[in-house]
């Protein structure tokens, strides 16, 4: 018999077992969705192919949805983020798992393919390669006209998909995930902030405190660096094309310019933007000796690592996630992650407590896509407001909070408009 996975070593198992018992313990949404989903199976039959980064916390989610009735198949998004330790425990149990640190691009796609072969009805993605695959090399797939719908993790996926659509391209209905706020508020600010500055921590132990760092770009994800930054002791620098992002830095507290003027002063530069050739040539050339280069946003675009190249002549790894290139002009610069997600390949990725809720939001939103099968049209739809109310009051339910109601004639005062002065 086939066997219905490919993982780096099954040896791994227990230990990748114990971490994720570990994150079990620490998501509570979505013990509450798999105690409550266990007994209706609302997505019995249901075959599900995601393409997500294979963390402890994914496992979560593969369970939960597997209690739900789903059957899943699953690859890793990004070549160098799978926990090879969960991959295995995950192979163990039973479930199709396709991913291992250290994926080359041939690997990755081929990972992704195994999950297509299966004819899903509903896809899960983190960056949109698995929506984008369907769409491009697996149109025959689609012709079968099983898939339902899809649900989006990312940002930078959620762009590729709104372009896709606005090109008439998209063929089902997606879900963008991201776009809920108890995901977007929290996973991106607080888990990309925390486990960001985590990940070059681990990969360096390096001093924040007093040194300039350079966070390009001021979303949720850029905002949330910057604060766990600043907590450390760093002198915080913004740069950024959008100019309400920038007001807001400036106002914030913290010290914008142009990555020119950033690229002399800077110690630790960290891409959050979603975009291409943020840290480039020009900018290279400008840095002090010493300076270390990170990214943080999805793909390994964001540094131009083929200027790097081009203007050294020497690389060397010196560490397990760092690489030293030493330029012409002397200078050494420091890449950490190889240009890709530094929270991920050198960290363990968001803490549970985080990914708890944008799992959970995962979950709701393949339910309502089953629910709702032939009735939304192929485009990228909003989380209903519904669900994100839903989400955080079971968060606050777990944390022991209590909060207040309205009152009936409040409700009224809010819901009318005669009432003035």
């Amino acid at each position: 018999m086939e066997k219905k996975y490919r993982v780096k070593d099954l040896s791994l198992a227990e230990e990748g077992k114990k971490k994720i018992e570990w994150a079990r313990e620490h998501m509570p949404v979505l013990k509450f969705l798999k105690e409550k989903y266990s007994k209706t199976k609302p997505l019995e039959g249901i075959k599900i192919a995601g393409c997500m980064h294979i963390t402890k916390e994914t496992a979560v989610l593969i369970e939960t949805l597997k209690a739900a009735g789903a059957e899943t198949y699953w690859s890793g998004c990004n070549p160098l983020s799978t926990q090879d330790d969960v991959a295995a425990a995950l192979a163990e149990e039973g479930i199709s798992i396709y991913g291992w640190r250290g994926l080359s691009i041939k690997e990755y796609y081929w990972c992704i393919d195994q999950t297509i072969n299966v004819t899903p009805n509903i896809t899960i993605d983190d960056g949109a390669d698995l929506v984008t695959r369907l769409h491009t090399y697996r149109k025959e797939i689609l012709d079968k006209e099983e898939v339902i719908g899809g649900t989006e993790e990312t940002t930078t996926g959620v762009q590729r998909l709104i372009a896709m659509a606005k090109e008439g391209k998209l063929r089902y209905p997606i879900i963008a995930v991201n776009n809920a706020e108890t995901k977007w508020n929290f996973d991106n600010v607080y888990g990309t902030g925390q486990s960001t500055i985590d990940g070059i921590l681990r990969s360096t132990n390096v001093l924040l405190a007093g040194k300039n760092v350079v966070v390009a770009g001021y979303g949720h994800c850029g905002r949330g660096i910057a604060m766990r930054a600043r907590g450390m002791g760093a002198h915080v620098i913004i740069t950024e094309v959008n100019p309400i992002r920038a007001l807001k830095a400036v106002l914030d507290g913290y010290k914008v310019m142009s990555m020119n003027q950033a690229a002399r002063i800077g110690d630790i530069f960290i891409t959050a933007t979603g975009c291409k050739d943020v840290v480039r040539e020009e900018h290279v050339k400008r840095m002090k000796n010493g300076a270390i280069l990170c990214n943080s946003g999805h793909f390994n675009v964001e540094i131009n690592i083929e200027d790097l190249k081009k203007l050294s002549k020497k690389r060397e790894k010196i560490r397990k996630d760092v690489e030293r290139y030493e330029l012409k002009n002397n200078k050494k610069i420091y890449l950490l992650a190889e240009g890709r997600l530094v929270n991920l390949v050198a960290g363990e990725g968001h803490p549970s407590e985080v990914m708890d809720m944008s799992f959970a939001n995962q979950v709701l939103s393949v339910i309502y896509l089953v629910k709702n099968k032939g009735k939304m049209e192929p485009k990228v739809y909003s989380v209903p407001i519904e669900q994100d109310m839903e989400i955080a009051s079971i968060k606050l339910k777990s944390m022991g909070i209590k909060i207040d109601k309205l009152t009936k004639e409040q409700k009224k005062y809010l819901e009318e408009w005669k009432e003035g002065t």
